[in-house]
């Protein structure tokens, strides 16, 4: 029998969390490659990114989705709306907090009780995941994985350092022994459902966060208006267009003479060289949009 015929142990699993807490290094650390954009400042991520781990006996299907937080926002509340709408479509939750802000002393009743309106969600088993506990006092451990398994019956609380690897390999066994035997999603050789447009538009917003200050990134958009393959020059040659909301952004992110727009350009392109494993051409552009954290029409063609 064909090996993505064979049963094998599989499903999809949602790492959910607060904001900033690790969730795509884990991910990212989990498949052994970048798929989702990593920045230090929270609510990077904005879209449910699927990132597929292959083994000869599994597949898992992760699911890397926004922060959860309370927002009235539109874009804000569209992107909770994707990660709340992920903790009832899956079969295992791995719910993710960065030690450093949700210790014991740390975690307020508020916060507490925010966690388990989100946790009433949940409709299979949950994981806690204690990320980043390689930067805490390892007496301050046991005290903290009592408080999670009393806040909620968690199938596992794990320990690990999503940055680093380590005790990533617990938090997989612990999956593996809730999923089914069932056949592959996907197959073996495709580390993601996301297109290659896609994932360069979101190199290229990650390249914005990390070059731009506090206000610029939020007020960001990334659209691929052109994509095109060149076989024989075994290069790609992408157009794309950074989106802003104000037209007092738009020198910002164009910079003293443009060096900060080629800044991102330079940065942007060496990812996406390595991601498309060729040479690439990178053409950006800055334009803005009034507003579009507003507009639901532009918001549902962001894939919102």
């Amino acid at each position: 029998m064909d090996l993505f015929q064979k049963p094998v142990k599989s499903g999809l699993v949602a790492i959910v969390g607060p904001p900033n807490g690790g969730k795509s290094t884990l991910m990212n650390s989990l498949l052994g490659q970048k798929i989702s954009i990593v920045t230090p400042k929270p609510q990077t991520t904005r879209n449910r990114i699927i990132g597929i781990m292959n083994d000869a006996e599994y597949q898992i299907v992760f699911a890397d989705t926004p922060g959860l937080h309370k927002s009235r926002e539109p874009l804000n509340v569209e992107m909770v709306k994707v990660a709340t709408e992920s903790l009832s479509e899956v079969d295992v939750v791995v719910f993710l907090i960065d030690v450093l802000n949700s210790g014991p002393g740390k975690l307020k009743k508020e916060k507490q009780e925010e966690f388990l309106s989100y946790m009433e969600r949940i409709t299979c088993p949950a994981i806690m995941v204690l990320n980043k506990v390689d930067l805490i006092d390892r007496l301050n451990l046991l005290p903290m994985i009592q408080r999670y398994s009393e806040l909620y019956p968690f199938h596992a609380v794990v320990p690990l350092s999503a940055l680093h690897g380590d005790g990533t390999e617990n938090l997989v066994t612990e999956i593996l022994s809730l999923l089914p035997l069932g056949p592959r999603y996907f197959p073996e050789d495709i580390p993601t459902d996301a297109s290659e447009r896609f994932l360069c538009g979101e190199i290229i917003r990650e390249k914005v966060f990390l070059l731009t200050g506090q206000e610029i990134p939020y007020s960001t958009a990334v659209i691929i208006d052109s994509f095109k393959e060149e076989v024989k020059k075994k290069r790609t040659t992408i157009h794309a267009s950074i989106v802003l909301e104000k037209n007092s952004q738009k020198g910002i992110v164009i910079g003293k003479k443009g060096q900060k727009l080629k800044a991102i350009g330079i940065a942007a392109r060496k990812d996406i060289e390595v991601l498309l494993g060729e040479r690439v051409v990178l053409k950006l552009w800055v334009k803005v949009k009034k507003n579009w954290t507003q507009d639901d029409r532009f918001l549902k063609e962001l894939g919102f």
